[in-house]
């Protein structure tokens, strides 16, 4: 089985809820996302997606996905597939960092490869452990009573994880923290994701202010070595997001102590294939993990799903649904929420059928 064509769709994914805001002003109101497919020479077609958040978020933005896939493809045609790591070691020789350009490929291969063996992709990845994935919903920045009134609404839903985006003004945000905490049950989880956005006198004042509360901080400041300090002086349970985008920083955050949880983004770490090398560590290690994606649809969803399924579930802290956050579908088959839990679908490989009347036109074709 050879690699006969790799090719990709652009996908506009507009919010549910209008629009989407976290630190420093940042929002989005639609999404910008590419469907990557990478067809054999037998027929076997597999399908990836990649959604930055936005430009302004991580070193990543959806026209340099496009334009790093046509610059990648050429030199993957005539590969097999289902040879992961040697994929992954030609991506990385054609085309030094930008991870996230390489994360659609390589889920389309892993498609691929579950398809060809007759089996689901979370099987391949270690094994399904658990009969659902538990989900976390994140609380767009909005006004204290806004954000505590949607938390309400949807713990009606099912859910009982919720991720307040703040980073914001401190005094706000020690606000938002402690109406959203003061309408939980005492079993909900709560994170506060300051997405880098606050300097580091600020975060230690804001952790100080809510030390009384059952709270998460996850991603303070921008640096590593700011959150880092934060951590040292904090006595909640500690997330970090943005800085860990590998193994030596994982191994780094380990020695130093410098988490509690760690939040694993597929195309930040580069695919399945890498990301699954992380997880694996962090089992050895013993870390929790959130298990997501910037961003997606249906086929990132299930992608999630997929490598939250083969997590054991001690150290599975939480996943997301952005399937639900948006108002688009772009496959059939892809896992849907019941009651704040999603599973990965038990056909081969990821499982999903794209729509290809709702993909359009091909904006890369490479063969």
């Amino acid at each position: 089985m050879r690699i006969a064509r790799i090719f990709a769709h652009r996908i506009e994914l507009p919010l549910r809820e209008g629009s989407y805001k976290w630190s420093g002003g940042k929002s989005v109101t639609v999404f910008d996302s590419t469907i990557v497919g990478v067809e054999t020479d037998t027929g076997l077609v597999g399908y990836g997606e990649v959604c930055p958040l936005g430009p302004f978020y991580l070193p990543a933005y959806a026209e340099g996905v496009r334009t790093g896939v046509r610059e990648i493809a050429p030199h993957l045609i005539g590969l097999d597939p289902r040879e992961l790591l040697k994929l992954n070691h030609r991506m990385d020789a054609a085309l030094k960092g930008h991870p996230y350009v390489k994360s659609g490929i390589d889920i389309a291969c892993w498609d691929i490869l579950g398809h060809a063996t007759g089996l689901p992709v979370c099987v391949l990845m270690g094994g399904r452990f658990g009969e659902a994935v538990r989900l976390y919903r994140a609380i767009s920045q909005e006004s204290p009573d806004q954000m505590a009134a949607k938390v309400d609404g949807y713990r009606t839903e099912g859910y009982t994880r919720f991720q307040l985006k703040v980073g914001g003004d401190p005094d706000l945000d020690i606000e938002r923290i402690r109406q959203v905490r003061a309408i939980l049950h005492p079993t909900d989880r709560l994170v506060a994701d300051a997405n880098t956005g606050w300097t580091q006198h600020e975060a230690t004042r804001v952790v100080r202010a809510v030390r009384d509360l059952d709270v998460y901080i996850e991603q303070p400041c921008l640096t590593y070595e700011e959150c880092l300090s934060v951590r040292r002086r904090c006595d909640h349970p500690f997330i970090l997001d943005e800085n860990v985008d590998g193994i030596d920083v994982l191994l780094r955050a380990k020695a130093d102590l410098a988490m509690d949880v760690v939040n694993l983004k597929i195309s930040k770490l580069g695919g399945l294939t890498k990301t699954k090398q992380v997880r694996d560590l962090c089992v050895s290690m013993g870390i929790a993990m959130t298990l997501e994606d910037s961003w997606g649809g249906d086929i990132a969803t299930a992608a999630i799903a997929h490598l939250a399924h083969s997590t054991p579930e001690e150290f599975r802290f939480t996943s997301t649904d952005f399937n639900s956050y948006v108002t688009v579908s772009t496959a059939d088959g892809a896992p849907r929420r019941e009651h704040g839990f999603m599973s990965a679908s038990s056909d081969p490989g990821l499982g999903i059928q794209p729509k290809l009347d709702v993909l359009g036109t091909r904006v890369v074709d490479v063969r």
